[in-house]
């Protein structure tokens, strides 16, 4: 062989060398990619499947958020905020989720419906919604509230009146009862059924029928010609209680709304009142108590009231510290005993006699009667608290001034 021969089998067996290597090197950068792209697209996968899943679950929980909205009951009690987020949710899913877009549709209707609302304006903007639908809802119900509160007024005041006319019906039962009963003296005097609503009339009636003696059939008939006298006077429920505390403060110094809280002085007023009218009519009174002393007595009655009360008031007030009230009420005593029987002091008197449609007769006496009367009711109850002391003055002294300008005299 040649030595030009085995140059070429070294280059050959060299080549082949090279040859071999260079493919096992292919070989294994192709395995390599393989596998590189093997585990790329287990990523991919992976990936995929984590954000399917992802989706999968996003899109579960955004319809358990939307699945209420369906419900009206729901509806009746979603607070603003949730109709917020429900709309947030419903608009987010509407493009990928046929209950999404079913569900936006049915919040538009129900916020346009309810508050007025329309949720294409709003868009996004879950803050502008649900601050619309709060100042709304909290308008509706205070609208709802101020509704309520109508009908049960209504309600109550039906309630009232339909109470009232069972009462009423009741009480005109029993007046129809006590009618028949004082059938007789009724009819002897005239008297109305409706006139037995007065308790003092039906009292004096009953005690006319039950008499025994002429001095007790008497003393009820003139009890009941009193009292039918004072009905046509002041209607069969009496005087009001304003007419009395009107009448009672101007005659009365220190008489304030406090003492008509007060029974026994409200009675007293009435009392006081009664008596003034019976003497203007020309009633005398009894054989146990003039006209003139049923009026002093509820006079003093009530000078005894207008204490106690004013001093009840004064120590919830000021506790153990009374002399400044004390100290005011000696003031206006004074001054109302200075005015006393003064020319215009009778020329008050003399107008609200002439008020009562009195004859000048009788203004003229009673003028006279009141110059003898010149104490202040004041001056005759300390009087009588203190020791007896010789008396210059007329009997009559002890009568206040307020029976001197609208009340009694002998």
């Amino acid at each position: 062989m040649s030595e030009s021969d085995g140059i070429d089998d070294f280059l050959d067996n060299g080549m082949r060398q090279s040859l071999m290597v260079a493919s096992r090197i292919a070989e294994t950068l192709a395995r390599r990619r393989q596998e590189a792209q093997r585990q790329q697209e287990h990523l991919d996968s992976q990936a995929a499947r984590e954000a399917q899943a992802r989706l999968t679950a996003e899109r579960s929980s955004a319809r358990a958020v939307l699945a209420p909205v369906q419900k009206d009951e729901w509806w009746d009690n979603a607070q603003p905020a949730d109709i917020a987020t429900a709309h947030a949710t419903a608009e987010g899913w509407k493009d990928y989720d046929p209950a999404a877009l079913e569900a936006a549709t049915k919040i538009r209707q129900e916020v346009l419906t309810r508050y007025g609302i329309d949720t294409h304006d709003v868009g996004a903007d879950t803050a502008y919604l649900e601050s619309g639908i709060t100042t709304i809802a909290t308008e509706n119900a205070r609208r709802d509230e101020l509704a309520r509160s109508q009908e049960e007024t209504r309600k109550a005041a039906a309630e009232q009146e339909k109470a009232t006319q069972l009462i009423a019906a009741a009480q005109a039962e029993e007046l129809k009862a006590q009618a028949a009963k004082l059938a007789p003296v009724m009819e002897r005097h005239h008297v109305p059924v409706e006139y037995l609503a007065n308790p003092e009339l039906g009292q004096a009636l009953q005690r006319a029928l039950n008499a025994k003696t002429p001095t007790a059939a008497a003393a009820a008939e003139a009890d009941i010609k009193e009292r039918l006298f004072l009905i046509g006077k002041d209607g069969i429920n009496g005087p009001d209680i304003d007419q009395l505390r009107k009448e009672t403060t101007a005659n009365l110094n220190g008489a304030g709304d406090a003492h008509f809280q007060d029974p026994g002085f409200v009675k007293a007023a009435k009392d006081m009142h009664e008596a003034k009218l019976l003497a203007e009519g020309g009633f005398a009174g009894s054989q146990w108590a003039s006209m003139e002393e049923r009026y002093e007595r509820a006079e003093k009655e009530l000078f005894a009231r207008l204490e106690g009360v004013g001093r009840g008031i004064e120590n919830r007030v000021t506790g153990n510290d009374s002399s400044r009230f004390r100290d005011q009420g000696l003031i206006a005593e004074s001054t109302a005993a200075a005015d006393y029987g003064s020319a215009e002091h009778r020329k008050r008197f003399a107008e609200s006699l002439e008020n009562t449609g009195t004859s000048e007769t009788q203004i003229r006496g009673r003028l006279t009667a009141a110059r003898s009367e010149g104490t202040h009711p004041s001056a005759a109850v300390s009087r009588g608290k203190r020791a007896a002391k010789a008396r210059k003055s007329h009997p009559g002294a002890a009568i206040g001034a307020e029976r001197a300008r609208n009340g009694l005299s002998r």
